[in-house]
Order: C-alpha cells, then sequence, then structure tokens
C-alpha cells in the first residue's frame, strides 16, 4: 500500500533557529568604528527557494554622511575610492541612513516570521562593530541585529574551500570576481551574499542530518520584546 506523503515547503526561519541572514558591508574612513567615519552601508537579504536552497534576496544601500568629528584617513579612502564631500554624492544623515536601513530588516524579518536579524559578512566583526557603533551614536531604538553572534565568511570560506581572502573565496567557489568592482559596498555585499549560500547549500545534508539527530535543537528562539515606540 503506497503511502502519501505531504511536501511541507521549508522556511529560512527553521534554517538558523528564528535567525534571518542579512550580508552587511561597511565602507568607512578608516579602521575604528568609534572614531571613524561610516561612509556606506549596503545590506542583502538571505532568502530561501521552495526546493530549500538559499540565496540572495533584496539589496539596499545608503551612502551616509561622516558624522561629526569623524576621522577620515586619507590611504582608507583611496582605496575605497570615495570622496566623502563630492557634490553629487547622494550621502544622507547616519540615522537616517541606519534608521531606514532598520525599518527595511525589520519588515523582512517580520515577513519571514523570524524572531530577529542576524549579520553575514567578511571580517564579519568589523561590520558589526562600526554597525552598532553608528546604533550608539545616533541612539537608534529597536536593533534587529544580534548584537554580538554574526557569520564570517572569512571562517566559512577558510572551511570550505582553504582561502580566507574574500576575491580568492569567490574565485575557489566558481564565481566571477571584477577587481575595479570591489570595495564598493554594494559589490562586496552582494558578492559575500553569494559566498555565503554556495557553502551553506554544499553543507546542507550535514545541516539536514543534524535536524534529524536532535530535532528538538532546531526551535526557534524566542521573540525578543519589543523596544521604544519606534514605528516599523
Amino acid at each position: 500500500m503506497e503511502q502519501d506523503f505531504e511536501f511541507v515547503e521549508p522556511r529560512i526561519c527553521d534554517r538558523f533557529r528564528g535567525f534571518l541572514p542579512i550580508v552587511i558591508d561597511v565602507e568607512s574612513g578608516g579602521f575604528n568604528a568609534q572614531t571613524d567615519a561610516l561612509l556606506e552601508v549596503a545590506a542583502v537579504v538571505i532568502e530561501m527557494t521552495p526546493m530549500g536552497e538559499l540565496r540572495p534576496g533584496t539589496t539596499y544601500r545608503y551612502h551616509v554622511q561622516p558624522f561629526h568629528g569623524s576621522r577620515l584617513d586619507p590611504a582608507s579612502l583611496a582605496v575605497i575610492g570615495i570622496d566623502p564631500h563630492h557634490p553629487l554624492r547622494p550621502a544622507i544623515p547616519e540615522k537616517e541612513a541606519i534608521g531606514q536601513l532598520f525599518r527595511e530588516i525589520r519588515r523582512e524579518v517580520r515577513d519571514r516570521q523570524c524572531t530577529r536579524a542576524v549579520l553575514v559578512g567578511h571580517n564579519a566583526a568589523f561590520d558589526l562593530a562600526f554597525l552598532n557603533a553608528a546604533v550608539a551614536r545616533t541612539d537608534i531604538k529597536r536593533n534587529p541585529f544580534h548584537p554580538f553572534s554574526c557569520f564570517d565568511t572569512a571562517t566559512l570560506g577558510g572551511v570550505a574551500f582553504g582561502q580566507t581572502v574574500l576575491s580568492r573565496a569567490i574565485v575557489a567557489a566558481g564565481l566571477e570576481w571584477d577587481p575595479n568592482a570591489a570595495h564598493s559596498a554594494i559589490y562586496d555585499a552582494e558578492q559575500t551574499a553569494a559566498l555565503f549560500c554556495i557553502i551553506c547549500n554544499r553543507f546542507r545534508s550535514i545541516y539536514e542530518e543534524a535536524r534529524e539527530r536532535a530535532p528538538q535543537l532546531a526551535r526557534p528562539e524566542p521573540v525578543p520584546p519589543p523596544e521604544g515606540d519606534e514605528p516599523l
């Protein structure tokens, strides 16, 4: 007697214990998140196909005005190719940029029935430090990101492909890298998102075996209480 099986479409909220991965890349006026200007931030939402594969989704990008008194290292500006004071640069104040980004991410988290976002970055501690510093400076409420947990594609790339440099990991993963487009927040974020998805998809069988072995560990984290009364 044949038994009918109902296909249950996989959900990204079940993949990472309720966390929604959001790739973040920042461009800055130096390496010190407390003193150096945040100049550009890009975010790529990670989504899941009906067959359970991860793929890059919507991209958000904001040009940011240097905060008052911030440091701008000429060597860093030369590498990233940003003129912070160019009259045609469509930059907005830091609080406005982060506020707009967080509203979009909170909506993405809610629409996917997740509990909060988790930052994905290449050398993720750098991006998370600049993001958290901007939040503290501007006193923004309802930060959708986990305050310290993150996924680092430098580590994942080293494990999966033996490469920790983003450009090398991208090539090792079978993708193309354009050195002329590098150090743009949107390009680096989208390449990092592609790398993250490739690695996660190739490790999918390990994840599924673990889920069968200990299904109770896959339960989502509790939804954190809202902070403040800022509208979505």
